[in-house]
């Protein structure tokens, strides 16, 4: 949806450069509306003033192209939520068959953070919206954050790295700014490989990455897996690992499998579970949730049953979770 759109000017080189790159930011938002239900033992109260919900976020996006032919993309995520400035920002540099090259100051998802879980379906993952903010669901994957990320594609393959000097510096995003509120942690590293096999339906991926953690030592995470479509549905199954390189620290494991399906060009379902093992605990976190999304014209239902059980590895803890969103394009 364009709301407005801003001339935007953007000055490139030292300061005896003196040719300007002229570009436009659209303004765009998304017209949202939502209801949740949610129960468990970890819904400890009845008090709910009401389950509607909207999306208040709005981006702002442009780019322009360099006079060596390269493309600069610019988006910046404004939240409705009455905080100054952007919640994320990202800038992106196409250099065409040399690949393309960003920096995300918040959340970026590159190298094996952007294979979190790429099991089909209907809307979300089947952990989403599971867990508290008091008891969070745990997952092994690799930490998404500010930080810089590349990718190319070699033979067929999509390659994707990422690194960061630390994933969680998002204190001050303004140029020339450092943060010095946030804490210290060391370097993170990542690189993800995806390759579509031609003409079979298969999809196979996998990637290493370290994770720098405050006490300077490092998570190790791993990811391998595959999906295959055939006729109207598509089958995936993944293995996320995540190493604690401490003495004594804490490994986890997670599998992810699902199914969805294409009933139609305007109704597909899905169903997935996601399963997390901890070590030094015998009580597994699973989860699992069935899904369907329907279009017609401009308007799209998702429609989402999601329950969890063990959350956090405690055997009491359950959580489900049921949510209908609509969505308009305009």
């Amino acid at each position: 949806m364009n709301i407005k759109k801003v001339g935007l000017t953007a000055l490139a080189g030292s300061l005896v450069a003196t040719s300007a790159i002229a570009g436009e930011l659209s303004l765009s938002g998304g017209a949202k509306l939502s209801y949740v239900t949610k129960s468990g033992t970890l819904e400890t109260t009845n008090v709910v003033a009401s389950g509607y919900a909207m999306d208040q976020e709005i981006s702002a996006s442009g780019s322009a192209e360099l006079d060596n032919g390269f493309t600069i993309s610019l988006s910046h995520g404004l939240s409705g939520s009455g905080a100054e400035g952007s919640d994320s920002s990202v800038l992106t540099l196409d250099m065409g068959d040399m690949g393309t090259l960003g920096y995300d100051d918040t959340d970026g998802h590159y190298g094996l953070a952007g294979l979190e879980d790429k099991i089909p379906n209907a809307y979300e993952q089947a952990n989403d919206g599971l867990g508290t903010t008091a008891t969070a669901a745990t997952m092994a994957k690799m930490a998404s954050g500010a930080g810089f990320g590349y990718s190319t594609t070699v033979g067929g393959a999509s390659v994707s790295i990422g690194y960061s000097d630390n994933l969680g510096a998002t204190a001050n995003r303004s140029d020339g700014g450092q943060d010095t509120g946030s804490t210290s942690v060391d370097s993170s590293s990542s690189v993800a490989v995806t390759y579509a096999v031609e003409d079979m339906g298969l999809t196979v991926f996998g990637g290493v990455g370290t994770e720098g953690q405050a006490d300077g030592k490092e998570l190790d995470h791993s990811t391998i897996g595959a999906t295959y479509a055939f006729g109207p549905a598509t089958v995936g199954y993944q293995i996320n690992d995540e190493d604690d390189s401490a003495t004594g620290g804490t490994d986890y494991e997670t599998e992810i499998y699902g199914i969805s399906f294409m009933v139609n060009e305007n109704f597909s379902i899905s169903y997935g579970e996601h399963n997390t093992e901890k070590s030094g605990t015998s009580v597994d976190q699973e989860a699992e949730s069935i899904q369907a999304s329907y279009s017609m014209g401009g308007m799209t239902v998702n429609i989402k049953d999601s329950e969890m059980t063990g959350v956090a590895h405690t055997a009491t803890n359950t959580h489900e979770t049921t949510e209908v969103i609509l969505i308009f394009a305009f």
